[in-house]
């Protein structure tokens, strides 16, 4: 099928009358037309290219609207997703995950980045994923995580047990079983330096040398103490003497970071992932986004344990958070966010743009809605939510419209009959 874009978010700016055609799920030509031609699908409001989300935490989904009586923080938080993580089969996960990354195709996400590090040493949990992300028409990046410790220099017990393989070498041994393909990228991640210890990190880093390579960073101020007193080394540091840091690398969160990190780390081209929302619902705090781009780091966006779900809300939260941080507007423009909530590269995949060659991952947003209506075309991404997505293209084929799914249906059945599975 192809396209017609009322207006379109190309690589030059916007454009009016955009035509899109379409061969092999890859856009063939791109073009501005007068005349609408027969046999196009088109496309209202304003097209951009298909949102990435870099992180996700898919089992977390379930903790959504649970977790907010008593206060606390983070590591309180934690013991929570622990006893979310204990009740999971591959078959519950597989019911839930599908129905979040449905939940994601209907914001507009066409790549997801799984950050997965429940195990049970087998790879049944992760073909699970593969198999959800596949019916939700999106495409997977599964970065699967080594898992050994559960703090510095302690071991896992309870529940951590399902995340550990035991040591490096087998965690890789079991993730090298698992094959790319078309719609899955097989990558690695490091846990944080809490979860793998000095000397295994070069292990994990060396395992996939062509692979995506993700690692939570410097999340809290804790883990920074407890890696300081342990090594004389801040988290950002350590990995790079591990040789983990390079520009297929992307920190996740980089909340709490030294003027010398942030000097490593885009000196080095490693990128980094923002979670602004989960970043705010945790209380982590607001990492400094401006500097690591201006130093190098290429930015993209997650919605890690999914208390939103919403690629618009994470770009503009990134741009609030450094308003509140800074007292300072304007600090990202609306085309570097759309940058970094489009930056398909941090999962290994080539997208993320309206032009020939480029996957057709296109998402038509309503111009005319009580939140749209009367903004300047090109800061709809300053106004707009997931709920003004209308029309959600992947891979040249029609996902989503008008806020259903074309496969999975109801969305909303699906999440709430696999969220009170687990919570029965």
């Amino acid at each position: 099928m192809n396209y017609w874009c009322e207006r379109a978010w190309l690589p030059g700016g916007l454009a009016e009358r955009v035509l899109i055609r379409v061969e092999g799920g890859k856009i063939a030509s791109v073009s501005t037309v007068d005349t609408i031609p027969l046999g196009v699908r088109r496309l209202h409001g304003i097209v951009v290219p298909g949102f990435a989300n870099a992180h996700s935490h898919a089992f977390h989904r379930a903790l959504r609207g649970r977790t907010h009586d008593g206060g606390g923080t983070f590591w309180t938080w934690r013991e929570g997703m622990y006893a979310l993580a204990s009740r999971l089969t591959p078959q519950s996960y597989y019911r839930l995950a599908r129905a979040v990354y449905g939940e994601m195709a209907l914001a507009g996400v066409s790549a997801v980045g799984e950050f997965h590090y429940l195990h049970d040493r087998s790879n049944e949990f992760g073909h699970a994923l593969a198999e959800a992300a596949k019916d939700a028409g999106l495409r997977l990046t599964l970065l699967d995580a080594c898992y050994l410790a559960g703090g510095i220099d302690q071991p896992v017990t309870g529940v951590q047990q399902r995340f550990s393989d035991g040591t490096a070498e087998a965690w890789a041994s079991r993730v090298a079983e698992l094959k790319s393909d078309d719609v899955l990228k097989v990558g690695a991640a490091i846990h944080s330096v809490r979860a793998v210890p000095r000397a295994e990190l070069s292990v994990v880093a060396q395992a996939f040398p062509e692979a995506p390579l993700h690692v939570h960073l410097s999340e809290q101020p804790a883990e920074n103490e407890a890696c300081l007193a342990a090594y004389g080394l801040t988290p950002t540091g350590l990995l790079h003497e591990a040789g983990a840091l390079s520009p297929r690398t992307t920190v996740v969160h980089a909340t709490h970071l030294t003027p010398e990190d942030i000097a490593t780390l885009g000196a080095t081209g490693t990128g980094a992932c923002f979670c602004p929302t989960t970043e705010a619902d945790l209380a982590d705090g607001i990492g400094p986004a401006r500097e690591l781009a201006d130093a190098g780091s290429p930015l993209s966006l997650g919605s890690d344990q999914h208390a939103v779900i919403d690629p618009l809300l994470e770009s503009r939260a990134l741009e609030h958070g450094e308003r509140l941080r800074t007292g300072r507007r304007g600090r990202f423009s609306p085309a570097e966010l759309l940058g970094a909530a489009t930056r398909h590269s941090a999962l290994g995949w080539d997208g993320g743009r309206i032009e020939p060659g480029a996957p057709c991952d296109l998402v038509a947003i309503s111009c005319s809605t009580p939140r749209t209506a009367g903004s300047l075309p090109q800061q709809v991404l300053l106004s707009a939510t997931a709920s003004d997505v209308d029309t959600v293209v992947v891979g040249g084929r029609v996902v989503a419209s008008g806020g259903v799914h074309e496969t999975l249906g109801d969305v909303g059945r699906l999440l709430a009959a696999a969220i009170e599975e687990l919570w029965a």
